[in-house]
């Protein structure tokens, strides 16, 4: 049982907080710079939308606000079966925009391959229809595809409490603590995965993706990084989004984001194979993730049944740590001490895993949320 503890725990420690100091190290031996100039390639944005009739008209506003060259950029928005104004919006701005209407919802994986059929750029931008990005958002990006060695760029997502306002609860500091990682994996070579509110690719390098895929935004890279190509962080290139203030809205996304995980080794089994050159970079960043669940149980147990004044104190203490967690989901107020707030969410966040790991043996992957 005290083996199985220390085991458990040094994985658990690893993939918090071992992989970034090992990328840090990395950083500090051989660090890959990056070239970056000022060019202006044709670009096709690419938005697909289901029943986004309440965001599409600021977020088509908001792309006429960038600081790109109009006569160099073309926008496809697909409408994914919408059942809501959304088709009709679109269709009211053929002018300035390529809409492609379907009128059956087969997901956002169909959605992306039948607007990625038009495009005409050499570089294509991925966005999502609820952020706001910057206006210099499409110029940094496309700026770091002037070094042949990438294939692959994503931006940086800032959730905000209210415009301009950068979130500052257990849930933010995730996002930072995520960002710093995929910082220090770009500086070193490659991320592993990108930002699905906002990322860019070669047009060559895409390859169609599967129908029903949930996370787009980590097949398409790993198939740019199969193909010998850098994929990188430009954290100047932001998106911004409000943290949903809907109860249970964030642990549905990350819920679906997890499962979208599992789903990828099923459609891309190649992932575990040494065909992937990220390989030892997808199982510390993305699967080891998932096992927490299951380590945390092995710990508390292992230290329940190990004798010792050590292992009882270790007991109590997840224990309380538990505690502290349930306690600010039955009393969201208390949730303002940043104990409880740093407990609670690190529950959620493993707590969305293990249900993701039962939507996918049960078959339920949902498409959109």
């Amino acid at each position: 049982m005290k083996v199985l503890f220390w085991f458990c725990l040094a994985l658990v420690a690893y993939t918090y907080f071992g992989y970034a100091i090992w990328l840090w190290l990395c950083v500090r031996l051989r660090r890959r710079p990056m070239r970056q100039s000022p060019i202006t390639p044709g670009v096709s944005i690419i938005i697909a939308a289901r029943n986004e009739e309440a965001t599409l008209p600021a977020k088509l506003e908001n792309l006429c606000l960038l600081d790109y060259p109009q006569e160099q950029l073309q926008i496809i928005v697909a409408s994914d079966g919408s059942t809501d104004r959304t088709a009709d919006i679109l269709r009211g701005r053929a002018d300035h925009i390529c809409p492609v209407i379907l009128n059956e919802s087969n997901g956002k994986a169909f959605a992306l391959n039948e607007a990625v059929q038009l495009a005409s750029g050499d570089i294509l931008v991925f966005l999502d229809a609820r952020q706001t990005i910057d206006a210099n958002a499409v110029s940094e990006l496309v700026a770091c595809f002037a070094d042949p060695e990438v294939g692959a760029v994503s931006g940086e997502l800032l959730l905000e409490t209210a415009p301009g306002e950068p979130s500052s609860n257990a849930l933010g500091i995730y996002w930072k603590i995520e960002k710093t990682v995929r910082k220090l994996e770009s500086a070193s070579g490659s991320v592993v995965g990108v930002t699905g509110a906002i990322y860019a690719i070669r047009r060559e390098h895409y390859i169609e993706i599967p129908r029903g895929t949930i996370l787009d935004d980590v097949f398409v890279p790993m198939n740019v990084a199969r193909n010998g190509k850098r994929v990188v962080f430009q954290p100047s290139a932001i998106a911004r989004d409000r943290l949903f203030s809907e109860k249970g809205k964030e642990f549905s996304r990350k819920v679906r984001t997890l499962t979208g995980n599992y789903q990828l080794l099923r459609l891309a089994p190649w992932l575990l194979s040494p065909a992937n050159p990220l390989l030892f970079r997808f199982v510390s960043h993305k699967l080891l993730r998932l096992l927490v669940p299951l380590l945390l149980i092995l710990m508390l147990l292992a230290s329940a049944m190990s004798r010792g004044p050590f292992y009882t104190a270790i007991f109590w203490l997840q224990t309380l740590f538990y505690v502290l967690a349930i306690l600010g989901s039955l009393s969201p107020s208390t949730k303002r001490f940043k104990p409880v707030a740093v407990a609670n969410t690190f529950l959620m966040l493993n707590a969305a895993a293990a249900l993701a790991f039962y939507n996918f043996v049960a078959g339920r992957n949902r498409v959109w949320v």
